[in-house]
């Protein structure tokens, strides 16, 4: 995969640290849980790194000061259903944050995305969309998400991931190549039935405990 811009690989000790523990197959669905929390809290703070700002005045118990408030609003857009497990750790930090929600299965005659939920906050056409989606693998369903999210008139998108694929990377990047792609690991590729490796496996069986 060639160097590309839009591509932001974390590189700090604590991520390295939980990404490492979130791989380990002897990891428990509630640990699991807590490191994918853990994980998106930290790189919330970087994927959000250049929201715009504008100044507002508050008084202190001394004086008055300007200070900044984040003027964009913020919507978080998980793709179901492993998605959802990202959600809680940015809220956290900006808790008016809208939520919208994307559900897509793969047709098995032609093997392309369909959507089945689709609902998102009207703020998308204005704001920052972050995409959350646990494992970016093919990259063929996060690219037909955000294809449908940009018809609802989305333009600032950010799609944000655990673990990576290059091919993954690299078919996303084509199909979207105004989207910034956050990942705290990016892994060595596809095996041959489209999982990451090395990975974690699937994202959502080791979320919700499914088989």
């Amino acid at each position: 995969m060639e160097n590309n811009a839009k591509v932001h690989i974390m590189d700090h000790p604590l991520i390295k640290d939980k990404v490492t523990r979130l791989r380990d197959k002897n990891t428990n669905v509630k640990e699991f849980r807590e490191l994918a929390y853990e994980i998106s809290l930290l790189m919330g703070y970087e994927t959000t790194r250049n929201l715009e700002l504008e100044p507002h005045e508050v008084e202190t118990p001394l004086t008055k000061t300007v200070g900044s408030y984040i003027k964009q609003t913020v919507c978080l857009v998980p793709i179901l259903r492993a998605g959802l497990g990202m959600v809680d750790a940015i809220v956290s930090i900006m808790p008016s944050a809208k939520v919208g929600h994307v559900g897509l299965y793969r047709d098995p005659v032609t093997v392309q995305p369909v959507e089945y939920y689709c609902k998102l906050p009207v703020e998308v056409q204005d704001g920052l969309t972050i995409v959350l989606d646990p494992m970016l693998a093919t990259g063929g369903s996060a690219a037909a998400a955000i294809d449908f999210i940009k018809q609802r008139g989305a333009k600032d998108i950010k799609f944000m991931c655990l673990i990576a694929a290059p091919e993954g990377v690299e078919v996303l990047s084509k199909a979207h190549p105004d989207v910034e792609i956050y990942c705290a690991a990016l892994d060595e590729g596809l095996n041959d039935h489209c999982y990451i490796v090395p990975g974690l496996g699937d994202a959502g069986d080791r979320l919700f405990g499914t088989l």
